[in-house]
């Protein structure tokens, strides 16, 4: 399959925290009594994560940034692992992040926590202000974020918050059962893991991630790999995507 490369013009200027509070303080005020609890929860998750200066540490990184999309089996971990030896990316899990976030005893995690007990959705807010955290963190400006964004809702979250767009957007292409066989033949510790188990996760997947896949498509900016075939025939397609970039000018 060709490859083309397209560059973003990044613009990653971070919204000052008091125009967030104003925002959700005009939302309080504007809303019907019967969701001014819900405003006050939002409320609350950005106050959490609202920072007293206007300027992010990353308006100072060239940032490249590059999201890494696959149903469960597709192999993207692996072939994460490689793109990091070898290119020198930051890998981040938007999942890990989370998980690492719920044991730290914060006032973020007790709020995490909550959400997933009332088996409600962690709002995106908040898993794209982890991932910004952890970026702001390491002294490095290639990024490679693994599982993110999972809907459309979560691609928009981090547009408005990070302010900058991905250079690179890979879809590890796995037929289903492939991955089917995959998942079934590790271990992964999920009890649960079964055939119809397994496909039903698929079908989430799909549902959620088509839309975002299709919107990357339409930019320019998604990379089809075929994920069939050894973790080095594989790598072998994606290492043309990320060498383009390191030879050519950002």
């Amino acid at each position: 399959m060709a490859m083309w490369r397209r560059v973003a013009s990044l613009s990653p200027l971070i919204r000052s925290s008091s125009s967030c509070k104003l925002a959700f303080l005009n939302q309080v005020l504007t809303s019907p009594a019967s969701l001014l609890p819900q405003v006050a929860y939002r409320l609350n998750i950005s106050e959490l994560f609202t920072t007293e200066v206007n300027e992010s540490p990353l308006t100072k990184k060239d940032l490249f940034i590059s999201f890494v999309l696959g149903g469960p089996g597709s192999g993207k971990g692996t072939q994460c692992a490689k793109i990091v030896e070898t290119f020198g990316h930051v890998h981040l899990s938007a999942g890990e992040l989370l998980r690492r976030e719920l044991i730290s005893n914060s006032e973020c995690a007790a709020m995490i926590l909550n959400t997933i007990k009332e088996g409600k959705i962690v709002p995106s807010e908040v898993t794209v202000k982890l991932i910004q955290k952890e970026m702001e963190s390491i002294d490095n400006h290639k990024f490679l974020i693994d599982g993110f964004p999972r809907n459309e809702e979560n691609r928009k979250a981090f547009e408005k918050i990070i302010r900058a767009d991905p250079d690179v957007v890979l879809f590890f292409d796995c037929p289903e059962e492939e991955m089917v066989k995959r998942v079934l033949n590790r271990n992964e510790g999920r009890v649960d893991d079964n055939k119809e188990t397994v496909k039903k996760r698929l079908e989430v997947f799909y549902a959620s991630h088509l839309p975002v896949i299709n919107y990357y498509s339409q930019k320019g900016k998604l990379y089809k790999i075929e994920a069939v075939g050894t973790e080095d025939e594989i790598f072998e397609r994606v290492r043309p995507v990320f060498a383009a970039f390191e030879h050519g000018p950002k």
